[in-house]
């Protein structure tokens, strides 16, 4: 017996997504994926009950497996009933947990206890059950301690106040930071004091490269971002980025990134880092060019050299002697 697919369109599933649906072991969450990819996330819980011919209830049971997988991002806050594929896909938890497991580590009066009692004080309410499983995988599978932890949720909520939102973060956006603490090796308290405070101080160069940079009344963009933390990276402080700016904005009538990223690679590439180092090497172009500029008219108009003075004096003396 044979079988042929029509070619009609072509939906691609990378190795990692597949390996975490079959590991999942649940075909209800692996056909709600088929369909959200299908759509390309452009649908809501309804729309998707409806053409799968499945209850709301089924779906939301569905999506909370793909989300606890990292395979879809449900934004709650913004569209309750919209999804979308993750752009990217946060590391998946060692093992797949159950409530049970979380309910036994509660009654044992177990250090998460603790960790769940606090961060629901942070947070300012009682966590769900999806959160509870997102909270124990932070603790049982990135071994991060509870006092990381709770270090780590602090940090999360003064990040969202910052950011201008005024909400408390998600578990989710908690749990994508968690993943980057255990990457970083951020276990113990200083650790985490140590990488807070350089995440302060490379927000406070932003914020002056912003203003040097004349951008008002909003964040720098994804893109825009990427661009001053490497600008940042390579050592360039505000001074010297508004160097570049400048010479960007005369140059191409524009702020124009790709343009001053080039200024800035090109003077890290000679060793020029400060703004002093580029009014250094401005100064010795300048003098270049004028000594340039007087040798090239010197010899274009035959400007006398030493021996030349020399036949002159010369020929003065003899003037003089006839005289």
């Amino acid at each position: 017996m044979k079988f042929s697919l029509p070619r009609l369109e072509t939906i691609t599933l990378t190795g990692q997504t597949v390996d975490k649906l079959i590991r999942a072991g649940d075909g209800d969450a692996a056909l709600l994926y088929l369909y959200v990819l299908k759509t390309q996330g452009q649908s809501t819980a309804e729309s998707a009950a409806a053409v799968l011919g499945k209850s709301a209830g089924w779906v939301a049971s569905a999506m909370a497996v793909l989300s606890r997988l990292g395979l879809v991002e449900l934004d709650v806050d913004v569209e309750p009933a919209s999804y979308e594929p993750a752009h990217e896909e946060p590391e998946e938890p060692h093992r797949r947990y159950s409530l049970d497991e979380i309910k036994r580590e509660l009654m044992a009066g177990s250090d998460f206890a603790t960790v769940v009692e606090e961060t629901q004080r942070s947070l300012g309410k009682i966590l769900s059950p999806d959160e509870l499983l997102r909270l124990f995988g932070i603790y049982d599978s990135l071994r991060l301690p509870p006092e990381v932890i709770l270090q780590l949720i602090t940090h999360c909520i003064s990040e969202c106040r910052l950011g201008g939102g005024g909400r408390a973060p998600s578990m989710k956006y908690i749990e994508k930071a968690a993943y980057t603490w255990e990457r970083e090796g951020i276990f113990t308290l200083d650790k985490a004091e140590e990488y807070i405070k350089t995440l302060e101080d490379q927000r406070s160069v932003r914020g002056e490269i912003k203003t040097a940079m004349q951008i008002k009344g909003r964040e720098f963009s994804a893109t825009e971002r990427k661009y001053v933390d490497g600008w940042i990276e390579m050592g360039y402080r505000a001074n010297a980025i508004a160097i570049a700016y400048d010479r960007t904005v005369v140059k191409t009538g524009k702020l124009a990134w790709s343009y001053m990223d080039s200024i800035i690679k090109s003077w890290y590439n000679r060793g020029i880092i400060t703004a002093q180092d580029v009014l250094e090497k401005d100064k010795k172009v300048d003098k270049s060019s004028v000594f340039n500029t007087q040798l090239s008219s010197e010899q274009k108009f035959g400007a006398p050299n030493q021996a030349e003075l020399d036949r002159m004096k010369r020929l003065l003396n003899k003037t003089k002697d006839e005289h």
